[in-house]
Order: C-alpha cells, then structure tokens, then sequence
C-alpha cells in the first residue's frame, strides 16, 4: 500500500462538520473555503440578475466586441471611469449610460451590446451566469500555482469567454466524452455490494448499502492530488494516464461544482476501475484517519458504523479494486438477487455543504464460516518458493459469473421467475433457520457465524529473512508450533518448528480470542502447478465446531486467486476421512513428473489431492446450496399449485367412446407429462449392446467423424473445458458401450447429440468442426431409424 508520504490528497469528511468540497484555486482565499466560495458565486449571481437591464447590458458590454460601422476591432467595452480594486462598499452605484464612450474604441456602450437589446430575459441570466464564472476562473489562473491546474483553468476560461462572444452554450471539446470508463465506480459499488453480501439477512444488507453510499459520497467530493504532487508519491506510475483523468475531472465534475454555466457529472458515474485505483490507498488512509480523529464528535449510533464497519468495508473492498480476476469490473455481471442495487442517485445528488448520511449498524460480516474436525497431514519439503510475511485472509472471493454469456438452453427456467422465486426467499423471515444441531446444517455453518460475528479470523503468515521481524507474526508461528505438535504427537518437534518456520513456508492461521487455535501449513510451487499440504490441525477443545472444514475452503480460495489449482498430501490413517470430505482423492490428477522430487514419499502414509475449480466460491459453497434448495423447493411448490387443478370427469365413456388419446385427457400436460416416442426401445441388452456397436463403428468410420475420436486437447484448444462442461467423444462412447453403461438407446443417443452440441458452442459456425458436426449428425440419426430404434 502506498503511502502518502504527507501529502494530502483531499478532504476526507467523515466528521461530525459533514461534507465539504474544495473550490479550484489552491492556496488562494477563493480555493480555501471550500463551500463559501461556491455559495459567494451564487450570491454574486444571484445579485446581478436582479440588477436593472441597463447594468446588465454594461455587465456583458465588456465582453461583447464592437458592432459600430467601420470594422472596429474593439473587442469589449472599457469604461472611462472602472471602478476600484476592491470595489468600495460605500459608493453609490451609479446609473448606466449606453451613450458613454468606449477607453478603447471611443463608440459607445450601445454600439457593443445592439446584438442584446432584443434577446430574452431568461438568455441575458445565462450569459450573465456564464461572465461570474469567466471572471472566478480568471481569477484561479492568477492564484493557481500547479502548471496542470493553471492550464486547465485557462482552457476553461477561454471556452466560456468564447460562449458569450458567440452568445451559445460552452461545449467541452475533447477526443472522447464521459463516460470515460465502463463499468463506472457506481456501478462497480453496486456489483462488490451484490457479489459479496447478497447472502446476508435485509437488515445487515442495508448496513452495507449504506457504507457504498457513504464510500460513494466521499470519492464525489473527493479532491485528487495534481499530477505533479502524485510524481512525487508514486514513483512507477502510469503518470500520462493519470493526467488525462485529472484533466476530466476537473472539466467535468470539479469546476462546474462552482462554474454552474459548465455541465457536471459525478465522479463515480463517469470514472471506473482506473481512477478508483489511483486515489483509493490515499484516500483509505485519510478517512480512517480523520475518522479516528474525530470519533467524540460522532453520535453514537454512527460511532461504529464508521470506526468498526467501515474499515472492513473499505478492506474488502480494496482487495475488489486491486484484483486482476475480480468479477465485479466486468460489463457482463450478473447482479444476484433482484432490488440489491444501491439507490445511490438520492445520495450523491445532495448539495455540496450535505452531511454524508449515516446507518445506525448491524454487525459487517467478513464471511460465514464450517465445521468439522482435523487430523494431520504428514510431509518433507524441499525446492524453492517465496517467503512469506503476514497477509490478512479476506473472506469469499467468487469467481466471474458467466451465466450471462453462456447461451440459454432449451428446459432452462426463466430467469425472471427465478429473480421472482428469490425475492420470496432472500426476506430471512421467509427462510426457515437451520439448527447447528439439525442433521441438514452444513460442516461449515457454526465457523462461518463465528467469523462474521468477529469471533474467530484468519490470516496467511509466514516467516521471512528478509523483512524486520513482526512480534505478533511471531507469536503465532509460535502457537502454531504448539498446535501441530500437540495434535500430532508423532511428528518430531523439531521437524514441525522448521518446517512452520521456513520462510518457503506459509501457513493458513485461525485466530481466536487473540490466539491461535489451528491452521494449515502449505508450501506453493508455482512453477509445477500445486501446493503441497504439511500440517493441518485445530487444538483439541475447538474440534467438531466446523474449523478445519471452514480452514481448507479459506485455503482454497487463496490458491484460486494465486491461480494454483491443485493440492497435494501425505495423509495417515487418522487424517484420510477428514481429507476426503474436503474434496481429496486418492486420484492424483497432477502428472507424476510434475511432482516426484518436489515431495517425499511416506511409508504408512497415502498420498492424496484436490483439483480445485476456480467457478467454485467455496467459503460460501454451502450457503449457495442452501439457498439453491429453497429455490428449487419453491418451484416445486408452484408447479404442485398448478397441477392441484381439479378438471371434470371424462364423459365420454358414457358416450360409447372405448378409447382417446392421452394427451386428450385434460390436465395432463400440466403435470409435465409428454409423448413418449415412438421408436423401439431394445428389450434384450445383448440385442441392444449389438445394435448400439454396430451404429457406433458406422459412426467412427465416417470421414467426417475425425475431430470427435478422441477427447479435447487443453493444449489444442485454450479455454475448451470452461466453455464446454460436460465434454463427450467417440472413444469415451467407446469405452461406456464396453462397460454396458448404455442400458437404453436414450442414454447413447444422448451422449452422441452432446458430442455435436458441444462442437457447435465451441466451433463457430464457419468452422470446419461445425460443419462435420452436422454431417455427422444427419449420418448417425440416418442409422438410427435404419436401426429402428426412432420412428422415420
């Protein structure tokens, strides 16, 4: 994290004085009081538009050029008599005199305003208002000491003296227009809101919508620090990209707060990622600060909304803005559950001297967390890797939501009833509780309250050679020590110290009550893909709460965002069940050669590991499960609504009719009923298993069935598999045919259509993949009716 190396980037305005922006103009009297300049223009404004007509057309006469016959190049009225500097406030305003003679030109007062004896009142305020704003500006190109700022300023004063002369409306003229950046750091908010605390019950959520906007208040009255101060701070910085948006701020969201002749737009509604990123450590810093500072002048309901949710607010936040694979920039987000948006517009539209409005707090939760008890992991070490120095573990760090690229598939339920469904259930009243005791609560549930009530945290620590050493990081390397080899007794004491103090180790730490009472000792290997397990323990009296469940998730969110997929173990007999629930596998998907010589082999011990999927939020897996079921329990009792319908009896039986169709009956189709096909379903499973070989090597001989023989290659085709979820090819048909996994000719038929399927959603159209794809197909449901196994 940067630091401001004293430099003050804005006034932060959290305090009980509330919000107050900074006029343009540093270090004169007009930039120093913030909201006093801005309301002194609109007196000033205000005053002359109530001024007689005549000194009105004096007002403008100055900027408007000579109209008198001969070409005169005079381009604005001067008075033979100017008033002083500073005006007296004891002289009497005299009368305006049109026929007074111009210093310059020596035509008349009237000659240089005959364009304006005709225009409107309501155009005349205009342009008077445009005038204040030329004269403020002049004003601040004087005062203003930083070349950036001076620059822009006279830019803008240039622009505006130019409407007038024009008598038109001041156009920024610049390559490209707000917005600057797509999604904006609204929108943004809105998505972090939504990613993060969509699970949480109304009242905690309403907490959090208030932080945004609070957060979103501040960065619209935020004053960024010049380019040339930020040089200073940061040394490696993109200094050009910086510029350009100190230059759009200060256009279009800065000096319209005060030159209300120019068009204004919020900061947070025309600027994205970009600029967040650029003023966010700085201004973190500066809030929390001035908020510590002036905690005895806030109410005391405010009190901790502000000095104990806000800073894990902004923490978790932070980690948003600053992550390359955070879902919450792309334009394709998906916002969960419906009415989540923040009604921002209300907040930030206030007036510049507005109080930021605060809510009296909920508990802020980190993450939910699990339960489940641990056994050790047994392993040797060696190769290289960094060191490690203490990271604070933040809470769920979900994966992109795609949903809405993938395209919608025939069966799926609308997403607008679905949205409908979970307006019932995101209410908690609506949602029955879950006892922790009940046989239906998660592993992880009782970890995860805990964690968002503060009780326990976690942090990734580590022993470094190269940094000044930090007493409480030491401290609880010390206690994990006392953890591992009291849950493992049959390690070596001495082999677990140097091992939790490596500084090629790290060390998933849980902390409760300011001490340690678990953890999961890891070494990352980078460069072959996979992190190997060493230790994992909770001390014996905080075992069956959910911790060591709630630990690996923790884990394995970590090594997503590192982009490490992959875990290895040496388990023993104690630890394997425990592994095993936590997603392990005797299965080792990471290739030999990758591993072997990176970690030792263990008699008496089996080596296991997890392939993780980065889609997967797993610190609140169980809570999307959970709300999943009650979705699916509700459509269940919609679609029981629906067919509840009692239809009248058949009568026409007594007809003499002996016989209908089914499909006749009413009500039927309402239960899901459909037509069952016609095609001959196969009785004798050899008869079956013969004719399904035969149309399979009809299938596999086709010329046209090269690209389907063998699974997809990652290597031949880059991100194949997070596009395509259930691959399917002619050998692994192959291979389920051999086993008799195709009981009926369904299960072949449609194993062989999501072989095509899949090449259609990968392949474009144009492709050569996708048109033997389609070859193919009408080939193999040629030998299926052939078969008779579907009607021709």
């Amino acid at each position: 994290m940067a630091d401001n190396a004293g430099i003050q980037q804005g006034s932060p305005a959290i305090g009980a004085a509330g919000l107050v922006p900074a006029a343009p103009g540093a270090g004169g009297t007009e930039g120093s009081g913030a909201a006093g300049g801005s309301a002194r223009i609109a007196v000033k404004k205000a005053q002359l538009r109530a001024s007689p007509r005549p000194k009105k057309l004096e007002k403008l006469g100055v900027y408007s050029s000579c109209k008198a016959e001969g070409a005169c190049k005079c381009n604005g009225w001067k008075s033979q008599n100017p008033p002083p500097t500073p005006p007296r406030t004891d002289q009497q305003s005299s009368a305006v005199n049109l026929q007074e003679p111009c210093r310059s030109c020596s035509h008349t007062l009237g000659d240089h305003v005959t364009h304006l004896e005709n225009i409107s009142e309501e155009e005349m305020n205009r342009l008077l208002g445009i005038v204040l704003d030329v004269e403020y500006l002049y004003t601040c190109v004087h005062k203003e000491e930083d070349a950036d700022t001076k620059q822009v300023y006279f830019s803008l004063f240039k622009l505006l003296r130019k409407s007038i002369v024009q008598m038109g409306k001041p156009m920024l003229e610049a390559q490209d227009s707000p917005p600057f950046e797509k999604p904006s750091i609204e929108q943004g908010v809105n998505n972090f809101v939504q990613y993060k605390f969509s699970h949480l019950p109304s009242k905690e959520r309403q907490t959090i919508m208030e932080l945004a906007k609070m957060f979103l208040n501040q960065i619209n009255y935020w004053q960024l620090e010049t380019p040339s101060q930020r040089r200073q701070r940061v040394l490696n910085d993109d200094a050009a990209g910086y510029k350009a948006n100190y230059t759009r701020w200060l256009c279009y969201c800065n000096v319209p707060q005060f030159c209300d002749s120019l068009p204004r737009y919020e900061t947070t509604q025309i600027f994205g990622r970009t600029l967040l990123r650029s003023v966010f450590t700085v201004m973190r810093k500066q809030l929390l600060e001035q908020a510590r500072q002036e905690k005895d002048k806030l109410p005391p309901e405010k009190r901790t909304l502000i000095l104990t949710h806000f800073p894990k607010f902004l923490s978790m936040l932070e980690e948003e803005v600053y992550s390359h694979s955070s879902p919450i920039w792309s334009q394709g987000f998906l916002a969960g559950a419906p009415g989540g948006q923040i009604p921002i517009r209300p907040v930030i539209s206030v007036s510049p001297v507005a109080k930021p409005s605060y809510y009296s707090p909920s508990p802020v939760s980190v993450e939910p967390s699990t339960c489940g008890s641990v056994s050790p992991a047994r392993k040797a070490a060696s190769a290289s890797e960094p060191a490690a120095g203490g990271e604070k573990r933040k809470p769920t760090e979900p994966l992109p939501h795609e949903e809405s690229k993938r395209p919608r598939v025939v069966g799926d339920i609308p997403l607008e009833l679905i949205n409908e469904v979970m307006a019932t259930i995101t209410d908690p009243a609506a949602i029955p509780e879950t006892s922790l005791l009940s046989a239906h609560s998660a592993r992880d549930e009782a970890a995860r309250l805990e964690e968002r009530r503060g009780v326990i945290e976690f942090h990734v620590i580590g022993n470094s050679l190269n940094q000044k050493p930090n007493k409480r990081i030491l401290m609880w390397l010390v206690g994990l020590q006392n953890v591992f080899s009291h849950q493992l007794p049959r390690m070596p004491k001495e082999y677990i110290t140097r091992l939790v103090f490596d500084p090629k180790h790290k060390t998933l730490s849980l902390i409760k009550d300011g001490r340690v009472i678990g953890g999961i000792c890891f070494r990352m290997f980078p460069s072959q893909g996979f992190t190997e397990i060493v230790f994992c323990a909770v001390t014996s009296n905080e075992q069956v709460k959910g911790y060591g469940t709630h630990l690996m998730n923790h884990l394995k969110e970590y090594h997503i965002k590192h982009e490490i997929l992959n875990f290895l173990t040496y388990a023993d007999e104690y630890a394997i069940g425990y592994f095993k629930k936590q997603g392990f596998s005797k299965d080792i998907k990471v290739p030999k050669a990758k591993y072997v010589g990176y970690i030792k082999d263990y008699e008496g011990a089996t080596l296991m590991g997890c392939e993780l999927n980065p889609s997967i939020p797993y610190t609140e897996f169980s809570v999307i499960i959970k709300k999943q079921k009650e979705i699916i329990k509700k459509l269940i009792e919609r679609k029981q609504a629906q067919i509840r319908k009692v239809y009248p009896g058949l009568s026409c039986f007594k007809e003499g009719v002996r016989q209908i169709p089914i499909e006749s009956i009413p009500g039927i189709r309402e239960t899901g009923w459909k037509p069952v096909g016609k095609g001959k379903e196969l009785k004798d499973p050899d008869q079956l298993y013969s004719t399904l070989k035969t149309i399979l090597q009809h299938v596999k001989s086709h010329q046209n069935a090269w690209p389907f023989m063998e699974p997809v290659k990652k290597t031949e085709a880059p991100g194949y598999y997070q596009v395509i979820r259930f691959p399917m090819d002619l050998k692994t048909m192959s291979e389920r045919l051999k086993s008799r996994y195709y009981t009926t000719r369904k299960l072949f038929m449609a194993d062989m259509q999501r072989i095509f399927t899949n090449c259609r959603e990968y392949n474009p159209p144009e492709s050569e993949y996708y048109k033997c794809a389609n070859l193919l197909e009408k080939f193999f449901y040629t030998k299926i009716k052939e078969a008779g196994l579907i009607e021709k």
